[in-house]
């Protein structure tokens, strides 16, 4: 089937697409290899797929509201939770997260790891039992955790309710990024990572070292060398499916999260232009 004549901003170049399409053919091909597709043609292409799950990620629409020049709608939320759970999304940012650092002149692997925390509003569609009320910035909803590079990149995520405090979802982040990135041997943190994180930092060989804030400071500032996570909630605040968390299943809401890390990725390997909705 033939593509649209006139694409969209989050639409694909040929060039991004030259960097994703292997692993979803690969996950296609093995698919059918376990006898888990029809053995018919498939009617739509993988990158009208992934055009419309990044159209949904960037513009924040609902599933249903996709416009009728992509892939069904049915078809693309099928894709986007299949590849979920294949892991196609950690696949995806962890190697353009490998070629980005290489391009900056760094090792692939990182050495170092920044842990930061976001509590966002949900929508309507989230279940109460997944929500909770982060007590100290008076937000009800979800709280997302990431550990990024130190170039920001992403390294893990994961979104809790708000009432889960910062220690036990560090906890849970920094094991990740340990089991994932033996490499890394330190890690900052703020001041609500203070104690247990720290302890199972020392645990998996890493240094975790906390960066405080000026107690006599006065409203938002960029926390020294804590500032890249910072940078990073920026960088997903550009695309409003994250500006609320949309997501009935946490692990859906994390996979939101990997795919705007893909397209920046993509666009920064590519020299491509980011969109701004600014000026929309």
């Amino acid at each position: 089937m033939s593509r649209r004549q006139r694409p969209y901003p989050s639409d694909l170049s040929d060039a991004r697409w030259e960097l994703l399409e292997p692993a979803l053919t690969a996950w296609r091909t093995e698919r059918r290899g376990k006898g888990l597709d029809t053995g018919r043609p498939p009617e739509h292409d993988l990158r009208r797929i992934m055009d419309a799950i990044l159209y949904v990620d960037r513009t924040g629409i609902p599933w249903r509201c996709l416009p009728h020049g992509f892939a069904p709608r049915e078809t693309a939320y099928g894709c986007f939770a299949a590849w979920q759970k294949d892991a196609v999304f950690d696949h995806l940012n962890g190697l353009l997260r490998r070629l980005v650092r290489e391009a900056e002149g760094r090792d692939a692997e990182p050495s170092a790891c920044v842990l930061d925390a976001q509590s966002i509003k949900t929508s309507a569609n989230v279940p109460a039992a997944g929500q909770g009320i982060d007590a100290g910035k008076k937000i009800a909803g979800r709280k997302r955790r990431i550990g990024v590079d130190t170039l920001g990149l992403l390294l893990a995520v994961l979104v809790t309710a708000a009432s889960v405090s910062d220690n036990a979802g560090g906890i849970h982040v920094l094991s990740s990024i340990a089991a994932d990135h033996p490499r890394i041997t330190q890690a900052r943190v703020d001041n609500g990572y203070r104690t247990e994180v720290i302890g199972r930092g020392a645990r998996l060989g890493i240094d975790v070292e906390v960066t405080r804030r000026d107690p006599a400071q006065k409203g938002f500032k960029v926390i020294p060398r804590h500032g890249v996570a910072e940078r990073t909630f920026g960088w997903l605040m550009h695309h409003r499916r994250l500006a609320r968390d949309h997501e009935a299943l946490p692990h859906r809401s994390e996979a939101m999260v990997h795919l705007a890390m893909i397209g920046l990725m993509s666009r920064r390997l590519t020299r491509g232009s980011t969109p701004s909705w600014r000026h929309a």
